[in-house]
């Protein structure tokens, strides 16, 4: 596996991205070494803080078969960086990640902590408002990813992907349970087992109370 692209994103003004209007979705590649920390790129930007950027949601990555798929969906070639990635990887398509499954790159470590839900500022990106409900039918969301080992990292690099050894949690299951929040226990538990982003967390430690409390 390889890092195809390493991308960046300035605020720039969308129609549909939310009350600022500001949007860092439109990414661009960089060709020189880019430092990561625990908040991800240097030079990178995030407008919506509120539900993008912090430390379980630092880098966001896209894979090269996930983008095979789209083209031949879309009928249009795309670049890497389209989806709003920061990092594009090869041989890669998000649907089959783990929770928990680790990337190493140049002098970064990843780890995959839950999966990309679509937004509006992705339909206007897209010039599509169906895009939406197109992104979730498609099930290959992208993973986002915490800062395991801050370094740096270029484009052309080598990926080591190490699969997540503790009991699996399928990433595009975390993608179908926000839509159809979970009410099996067990499942829920299995969650709570596994490195996921604290917002996740939170909304499971919910659930099963609920459940446990009989609603």
């Amino acid at each position: 596996m390889q890092l195809i692209g390493v991308d960046l994103g300035q605020a720039e003004l969308i129609e549909g991205a939310g009350k600022s209007g500001l949007t860092g979705i439109f990414k661009r590649p960089v060709l020189t070494p880019v430092h990561v920390g625990a908040l991800g790129l240097t030079g990178d930007t995030i407008c919506d803080t509120r539900n993008h950027g912090g430390p379980d949601q630092a880098v966001y990555v896209y894979g090269m078969l996930d983008y095979q798929w789209w083209e031949n969906e879309l009928g249009v070639p795309l670049l890497p960086g389209t989806f709003g990635e920061n990092l594009t990887l090869s041989h890669l398509a998000s649907s089959n990640l783990l929770i928990g499954d680790r990337f190493e790159i140049g002098s970064v470590v990843l780890e995959v902590t839950s999966p990309r839900i679509p937004c509006s500022t992705l339909a206007a990106r897209m010039g599509d408002p169906t895009f939406v409900k197109r992104f979730r039918a498609a099930e290959r969301p992208g993973a986002y990813c915490r800062v395991l080992q801050e370094g740096t990292l270029q484009a052309g690099d080598p990926v080591t992907h190490r699969v997540y050894p503790g009991e699996p949690v399928r990433l595009n299951q975390l993608f179908e349970d926000f839509f159809e929040p979970p009410r099996d226990l067990q499942r829920i538990r299995r969650h709570l087992a596994a490195p996921v982003h604290h917002e996740v967390r939170q909304d499971r430690e919910k659930q099963q109370a609920r459940l446990l409390a009989g609603h």
